[in-house]
């Protein structure tokens, strides 16, 4: 599954007419590179959720590749809700998750997956280290890399971990239950950490997975450069 619905405010008059995942990177959109690297890694059907400006991403698609289907978000609130949209394209298989701006090597989508079924856990996170990871997610793990807690968000300097969640995912289904049970974060959105939290509090195991080299979250205009020198 790959998240591709919000627009990207960040990105100012950049996404005034395009959404964000459909900003160039050398002479190709971003998200084609993320699809063209989901392939790479072996990956043969890719659910896309869409939102804001969704006909272009979906006429982009259509044109060029097989094996990608659409679920539209019309309300963008969190990216659990996105999630949900899945539930009918996962079944009862195991599946990755990532974002449509979020630029990685391949080898980390069959990476993470290979960490998650080597330890039978529910669900493994890929994370990247940081000096302060206030402006993601915080991941708490012990040694052996199973994950304690996480905190979405944290304020600025309050973390004791340097481990920020790297917006890449593996599965089971079994996430979907959490994401039916998961109440709004104070933010009023419904997140996927708060799920992950309701698996580490119902003893499920969850995995810490440390990404493998370049590795870029285009969230703002200056983000756009580096991530054009990673493709």
């Amino acid at each position: 599954m790959l998240l591709a619905a919000g627009r990207g405010t960040r990105m100012g008059e950049l996404t005034r007419e395009l959404p964000k995942p459909m900003l160039p990177l050398h002479g190709r959109p971003m998200i084609e590179h993320i699809v063209r690297r989901l392939q790479e890694a072996g990956l043969r059907e890719i659910l896309i959720v869409v939102g804001y400006r969704r006909e272009l991403i979906e006429d982009h698609f259509r044109a060029v590749f097989s094996g990608i289907s659409f679920a539209v978000q019309e309300v963008v609130e969190g990216t659990a809700s996105a999630v949900r949209l899945g539930r009918d394209f996962v079944g009862d298989e195991p599946f990755l998750l990532t974002f449509g701006d979020i630029i990685c090597d391949a080898s980390n989508y069959s990476g993470i997956a290979a960490e998650r079924e080597r330890n039978g856990a529910a669900a493994a996170i890929g994370v990247k280290y940081a000096d302060d990871p206030w402006q993601g997610a915080a991941v708490y793990a012990d040694e052996d890399g199973a994950v304690r807690k996480m905190i979405e968000k944290p304020p600025r300097g309050t973390s004791s971990t340097h481990w920020n969640s790297a917006g890449l995912y593996a599965f089971r289904p079994e996430i979907f239950d959490e994401i039916a049970r998961a109440p709004k974060s104070p933010r009023g959105e419904y997140e996927i950490t708060t799920a992950i939290e309701q698996l580490i509090e119902h003893g499920r195991p969850v995995r810490m997975f440390e990404m493998n080299g370049a590795w870029r979250d285009v969230g703002r205009p200056e983000d756009l450069d580096a991530a054009d020198r990673i493709v």
